[in-house]
């Protein structure tokens, strides 16, 4: 047994002995278990909770001991925030800006272009323009934004810096990781469009003279040897890594010649035709800075998703571009200032670092977001880079790197810059820029001094409380015969756990209905000195106080009255099976229900726990609590609903049940016993007659169930197809041999159908109800067409034959008669007509109020096919993608052969493109009126969702992307013909409704890497 059993079982051993009327303060004591030994510091190795005297383990040890001072505050020191001495500034990551960060390291430190940006003036602040100092400065432009940044990185005393408003003035998503080689071409693009308007030529041009280099296009026709030079201009070579394992392998692929033949051929103006031809790009000129982009991400035709190459690529920290030159005079040893990398296995996600070569010192960094790391000597240093990207064993082992050169699977951005003699340039920051940079720095030294008063008031309370806990809790437990208080071991915990102040004492929770100390709750009870509690009531106020004089007699005398009744349970229990062996004679005994005879004890344990209970409720309070009315009445309403002793006999007239199965007779000992316990059960002796009306009841419940068989062996007679649903009449396909048939409910023939298969547990069908195919004005609420397709399975076809007979049997409201009117020599052509006429203003309210419930739904399945081939989708499953094409239609069913044709998908009458069927199999289809499918059929490509109608397309979108991997600005929904482009508007809305099947294209990447890809569509990098 668990100790905290063992305690409560021994604080009410004395219960065995000492009756209720008896009961004593000593008693009253062990109930609450005041003279229990308090338990000593090393003896639990937790809590006990059944002894309020055990003041161990509430949370004291964190006190007790010497206590380090950090631990009274939870403030971080804020020198970790300050810059460290010849360290450079990090940025913050703001979610999916990575990329972000490692391009505006890599351009700080190009020192040319830092010094254009600082002599960039704008029309409010040019250079030497002081800031009013009464407001904070926001920069308007993005040359203002990165002149900020730069003076920020260079003479800031924080560790990183925040760039959310350079991210902000882009328009950049911060959740959504956009292409960073696509991003770094449209950002230099924009910057020198910028630049542009500036007066000063070394600003103007500092894009052109850093980045910007010339190639030619060359074309030289194979018959005449004519050659054409489209000079062009570029920032960055793209260059191709598949197949190859060296930096210059890649570069001269970029150089190599193709051949222009056959469908490709080029018009040679010299020829006036089309002639075989060569093509090759020559460089001209290049700049000082050469950005290659390793084109490390493509496009994947099979999966229709960017996916990343892992090719390992050897580069040198020299690059000779003469052998790649037209012209070989020049300077062209170029040496690595930056690797930008990638880690991650996937195109979608990943994290962006750099590597970068400080200009000055020729030492390498690793730039991480907020951290930055120097690598060991002036080499640099791509092992561990390589290390965190492995995703798993790969079967490609890295290849050896010689001296001075490198090999990387996770680059995919090289930066060379021209190998020169001269000193790098020295950058001093502009005097308003560095004023700004001082503002900063001011408010940085604020928050530091902030932070470490913080810290030294939080140490400073902590040590009063500290010494204030370790006296208060010495002092803490009640020694024998001294005055106590009993508290709530709840709020001793949060008193002694600094983290969360205590509030007021609150031991309402812990009262029973007199308003005392309840002895059930004594387990999250502690007995403290009087000493220590005054001092917490003083302190921290609240209430009731519980000490001596709150410990309830009124409880501890009714739990003794209960433990008592349940120990003479347990004997009884054992007399009473003993009785119901003896075998009772003649009429000595009495009934009792078998059921109650089987769980009686369970009844009277939980009777007794009632009236425990009920003493709890016995001034209207619970635990202090007033019990709702509500909960009252609903407790009262499932007392009544449950059987009591002995009810399980009794009839709903209130007399003995005719059934003998549920009863048994027991000796008048046995039911002695038992009426102790349930004063109130029901009495039968066991010669007393069974209920009257019951026996009556029986009689006739026996002839009714005779006559409900003849019943339905008879309307199952006369109604035998209608029974089976065979040789059924069809509108679709008119009988010949009548012009009239009558209408019924579908829901009239189901429950007809249900009384004739179970005459003995359905209850009869006496009418036939047809008001509910009819509006309130006495009209018919279907059309003829729309009884042959979609309203169909609410209605049931009669022969003129079977009415007849329905007339007989049942009591018919309305009749409806669909009549067929064929025209004197012209048997094919025939006009129907209905009794009672149609209503059209009924039958267009139906209409609209299912349209309304069709665009009101929650978790409706709705179904996204995704597109590769527009045309051919629109030829093989037109009728499955909302495509109302008659000629898509007849292409799918004229390309079919024969045997193949789906009759559930043919709409037509026309038997050209029926199924061909045998002579049998068409009367059968023609009686039973084989409806199509309305089921939905899966193609291939095609995913479900659940979609509700007020969720906008924008989520939807989200949805999509989680299912099909494409990225919502990616997708083009169609459905029915229309397009999706409102991403605000609902569902429900734009006409979707369940069952919808939505088309989905999705955006490929262009085959021609040179081309400006849209996927920086709304931000601000485009249309600035």
């Amino acid at each position: 047994m668990a100790p905290r059993l063992q305690l409560e079982k021994a604080a009410w051993r004395w219960t065995e002995t000492v009756p209720p009327e008896a009961v004593t303060q000593e008693h009253i004591e062990a109930a609450y278990r005041v003279g229990l030994e308090p338990c000593q510091r090393g003896t639990c190795r937790r809590n006990c909770r059944g002894n309020p005297n055990c003041l161990v383990g509430i949370g004291e040890h964190v006190w007790l001991g010497e206590i380090d001072e950090n631990s009274f505050h939870n403030i971080d020191d804020p020198n970790c925030e300050r810059r460290k001495k010849n360290a450079f500034v990090g940025l913050t990551n703001l979610g999916a800006t990575c990329y972000v960060n490692t391009f505006l390291q890599m351009w700080f430190l190009n020192l040319e272009l830092r010094q254009a940006l600082y002599l960039c003036s704008s029309n409010e602040h040019a250079a030497g323009e002081s800031i009013p100092k009464d407001k904070d400065y926001e920069p308007q432009t993005i040359c203002e934004h990165l002149q900020y940044l730069f003076a920020l990185l260079q003479n800031s005393k924080r560790r990183y810096i925040d760039p959310s408003g350079f991210v902000k003035a882009l328009g950049l998503d911060t959740g959504q990781q956009q292409d960073a080689q696509e991003f770094s071409k449209l950002f230099m693009s924009l910057l020198e469009d910028t630049l542009s308007k500036q007066k000063n030529p070394d600003v103007r041009n500092i894009v052109q003279k850093q980045f910007c280099g010339e190639y030619a296009y060359v074309t030289v026709c194979n018959q005449c040897g004519r050659e054409s030079k489209l000079v062009s201009k570029f920032y960055e070579l793209e260059l191709n890594i598949q197949g190859h394992k060296q930096l210059t392998d890649c570069i001269t692929e970029f150089l190599k010649e193709e051949k222009l033949e056959g469908d490709n051929r080029y018009f040679c103006e010299t020829c006036q035709s089309k002639q075989n031809a060569t093509r090759k790009i020559r460089l001209l000129s290049l700049p000082c800075t050469l950005n290659l982009q390793l084109m490390r991400f493509v496009f994947d035709r099979q999966t229709g998703h960017k996916k990343k190459l892992n090719t390992y690529i050897g580069f040198s920290e020299l690059l000779d571009m003469e052998p790649f030159m037209e012209q070989k005079n020049g300077v062209y040893v170029y040496e690595l200032s930056a690797v930008l990398i990638h880690r991650g296995v996937s195109a979608y996600s990943g994290h962006y670092i750099a590597h970068v070569k400080d200009p000055q010192t020729g030492e390498w960094y690793k730039f991480n977001d907020e951290d930055i790391e120097k690598m060991e000597g002036k080499k640099l240093q791509l092992g561990i880079e390589e290390d965190l990207a492995e995703p798993s064993k790969s079967q490609t082992r890295k290849p050896k790197c010689g001296k001075g050169t490198h090999c990387s699977r996770n680059a995919y951005m090289l930066v060379y810059r021209l190998q020169t003699r001269e000193k790098s340039l020295t950058v001093e920051v502009p005097a308003f820029l560095q004023e700004l940079v001082e503002r900063d720095n001011c408010k940085f030294e604020e928050w530091c001094n902030e932070m470490a008063e913080m810290r030294k008031q939080s140490v400073a309370r902590g040590k009063i409380k500290h010494e204030e806990v370790k006296e208060l809790y010495q002092r803490l437990p009640a020694e024998a015969g001294s005055p106590y208080d009993f508290i709530s071991l709840e709020w001793l915990q949060k008193w002694l756990d600094e983290s969360t102040p205590p509030k007021p004492i609150d031991n309402t929770a812990c009262l029973c209905s007199h308003g005392k100390l309840h002895p059930d709750k004594i387990c999250i009870m502690k007995r403290i000195s009087e000493y220590v509690a005054d001092f917490f009531y003083r302190r921290y106020g609240g209430g009731p106080r519980l000490n001596v004089k709150a410990l309830c007699k009124d409880c501890v005398v009714e739990r003794c009255r209960i433990l008592r009744l349940k120990n003479q349970l347990n004997e009884d229990y054992k007399t009473v099976t003993n009785l119901l062996k003896i075998t009772v004679k003649g009429s000595e005994g009495f009934w009792v229900g078998k059921a109650s005879l089987r769980s009686w004890r369970q009844l009277a344990l939980e009777q007794l726990n009632e009236q425990d209970e009920d003493a709890e409720h016995s001034n209207g309070k619970l635990n202090g609590n007033a019990p709702n009315k509500d909960e009252v009445n609903e407790e009262k309403r499932e007392e009544e609903e449950e059987l009591n002793f002995n009810e399980d006999i009794v009839c709903p007239h209130g007399d003995l049940c005719i059934s003998e199965n549920e009863r048994r007779v027991v000796s008048k000992e046995a039911w002695k016993k038992l009426k102790q316990y349930f004063p109130k059960a029901p009495e039968f002796p066991s010669n007393k007659e069974c209920c009257s009306q019951c026996k009556i009841l029986e009689r006739e419940g026996e002839e009714n169930e005779a006559l409900h068989k003849m019943m339905a062996s008879e309307q199952k007679t006369s109604l035998q197809n209608l029974f089976h649903d065979k040789c059924r009449p069809c509108l679709g396909s008119w009988p010949q041999e009548t012009d009239e048939l009558y209408i019924v409910s579908q829901f009239f023939v189901e429950e007809w159908r249900k009384f004739v298969r179970r005459p003995t547990r359905c209850s009869p069908v006496s009418s036939l109800g047809n008001s509910a195919l009819l509006c309130p004005h006495g009209g018919l609420m279907f059309t003829y067409a729309s009884m042959t397709k979609e309203d169909s399975k609410l209605i049931a076809l009669i022969w003129p034959s079977e009415w007849e007979r329905i007339q007989k049997l049942f009591v018919v409201d309305h009749v409806i008669k669909i009549t067929r009117t064929r025209a004197a020599g012209e048997p094919e052509s025939a006009l129907y007509s209905s009794e009672p006429q149609l209503c059209p203003e009924c039958r267009e309210g139906l209409l609209c109020q299912q349209q309304r419930d069709l665009r009101e739904y929650t978790q409706a399945t709705i179904y996204i096919h995704k597109v590769v081939d527009n045309k051919k989708v629109m030829k093989d499953a037109a009728p499955e993608l909302n495509v109302s094409s008659s000629e898509a239609e007849e292409e799918r069913e004229e390309n079919k052969p024969e045997g193949e044709q789906d009759p559930d998908f043919n709409q037509s009458n026309g038997g050209a493109k029926r199924q061909k069927l045998s002579h049998q199999s068409y009367i059968s289809y023609q009686k039973q009126g084989i409806r199509r499918s309305t089921r939905h059929r899966k193609v291939r490509g095609e995913k479900a969702l659940l979609v509700s109608a007020n969720q906008t397309l924008k989520e939807l979108k989200i949805q999509i992307m989680h299912a099909f991997s494409v990225a919502p600005f990616d997708q083009n929904l169609l459905i029915d013909g229309k397009i999706l482009s409102d991403d605000t508007a609902t569902l429900g809305s734009l006409g979707i409704i369940p069952e919808s099947v939505i088309l989905l294209k999705a955006d490929e990447p262009i085959a021609d890497y040179a081309a400006m890809d849209d996927v920086m569509q709304g931000t601000g990098l485009l249309g600035h």
